[in-house]
């Protein structure tokens, strides 16, 4: 029985694909639309921050210790303490969310356990950060016993980025494409030899992207810092990670106390000195544009490996 073939006028068709460009286009316009009001609602924040904090946007804010004197006070310790943090954030969350990810595309079988860890990884990116503190209250400070350190408050924040880490870094993986491996197990390679010379370089930039835009995440969170018993207010800073002797690298630091940028933010805020309220706006631009500078390192950084590929 031959199949009925029907005839659909040309002027229908030209009809149809016209209509679709049409809504492509519009959608395109809707989509640029929304991202340009987004900007351009940063921009305006961030133009107002530094309009109220313009005049402690200078080299002695960021070289001054607080104060009760709000002329006198600056964010010194605030941001040593920042940068200490994220120091141990990254060198936690990094090799521990990359090896997680590895495992479970290149490695882990395919049953309902793995399942079962993905869903739960993914969800784990949705948890609100308070969560994360009450857990690192009792995890790291009482149990490990490690105390309102700024160990504590990386490990702390490693935890909170980590299924970020783990969900770009699988992604990333996951982009390479399945030839390049087929070509280098013909050619006699190992798994871990696949992994490690082409998987793993050839996804860098994407994983190098979700460490940062994780970091930039953990730069800004207070709650968790304020549950494991951040100070909101250090007149001193903590030990130097370097030293002058063998083997030129010291970890007492990794047990002081801290402070960081959120939490002397929400300490000015709350004081009813209008000059505080400049102190405050003058972090939270510098915050701020240290947030922006870490995404536009990874967007840089995502440029610049995916230049350098040549599929």
């Amino acid at each position: 029985m031959n199949a009925a073939v029907i005839s659909v006028p040309a002027d229908s068709i030209r009809a149809g694909v016209s209509r679709r460009k049409i809504l492509d286009r519009v959608f395109v316009m809707i989509g640029l639309c929304f991202l340009f009001g987004a900007l351009l609602i940063l921009v305006i924040l961030f133009l107002d921050l530094v309009r109220d904090g313009s005049a402690k946007l200078t080299w002695d804010f960021l070289t001054s210790f607080p104060s009760r004197n709000a002329g006198r006070a600056g964010i010194l310790s605030a941001w040593v303490g920042t940068s200490l943090i994220m120091l141990v954030t990254a060198a936690v969350a990094m090799p521990v969310g990359v090896a997680a990810a590895v495992y479970l595309e290149e490695y882990a079988p395919k049953n309902w356990m793995t399942a079962v860890i993905e869903i739960n990884v993914t969800n784990l990116a949705g948890v609100p950060s308070i969560i994360y503190g009450l857990l690192a209250l009792g995890l790291f400070v009482y149990q490990f016993n490690l105390g309102q350190s700024i160990a504590a408050a990386g490990l702390t924040l490693a935890l909170l980025i980590l299924p970020i880490v783990i969900v770009a870094t699988r992604e990333a993986v996951r982009a390479v494409p399945r030839e390049i491996r087929e070509a280098a197990y013909a050619l006699g390679a190992t798994r871990w030899e696949v992994t490690a010379h082409h998987v793993l370089p050839y996804s860098v930039g994407g994983i190098l992207t979700g460490m940062i835009i994780g970091l930039s995440r953990a730069i800004g969170e207070t709650a968790p810092l304020i549950t494991i018993g951040a100070l909101s207010f250090i007149a001193f800073l903590p030990e130097s990670p370097f030293s002058s002797e063998f083997p030129f690298f010291s970890f007492a630091w990794l047990s002081e106390a801290f402070t960081a940028m959120p939490i002397q933010m929400f300490n000015w805020v709350s004081r009813p000195d209008p000059a505080f309220q400049v102190n405050a706006a003058a972090a939270g631009a510098i915050l701020l544009g240290m947030t922006l500078l870490m995404n536009g390192i990874a967007i840089y950084v995502r440029y610049r490996y995916r230049k350098k590929i040549n599929w």
